[in-house]
């Protein structure tokens, strides 16, 4: 039997589509119910603001991944190739999650805590919250 790797694909941006829906994260997508106010504060910077080239360019890959998985299905790939390069995606993605945990735990958290009140209350369980959801999934 011949296994058949996937190979390496960087990802293409499609003339076709508008530039702002290219980017994860984007304002007014995925915004969780509650969350409406936390984009586009005037001169604040979310704590992964240091790493958003490098956040970007990992979240790049991962579409690229993508892209090549649903090519390895479209060309009729054997089934286990396909699902090792869905668990390098996940991977991937998760990878990507940590960092936006680290950096929000570091920076919003780490802020609100010192600020006191109920503002670091709402931020502590924002954050078990997502912690929650990052071990589910």
């Amino acid at each position: 039997m011949t296994v058949e790797t996937a190979p390496h694909v960087e990802p293409e941006h499609d003339p076709g589509t508008p530039e702002h829906e290219t980017h994860a994260g984007h304002e007014g997508h995925g915004t969780p119910e509650g969350h409406e106010g936390h984009e586009g504060h005037e001169g604040h910077h979310h704590g992964y603001h240091a790493d958003k080239a490098a956040l970007l360019a990992r979240l790049r890959r991962v579409e690229g991944q993508v892209r090549g998985i649903a090519r390895m299905v479209d060309e009729d790939t054997y089934c286990i190739d396909v699902l090792t390069q869905v668990s390098a995606a996940t991977r991937a993605l998760e990878n990507v999650a940590l960092l936006l945990l680290e950096d929000h735990l570091a920076h919003c958290v780490r802020d609100a805590a010192v600020a006191g009140g109920p503002e670091a209350d709402e931020k502590l369980a924002e954050a078990s919250a997502a912690i929650a959801r990052l071990v589910r999934s």
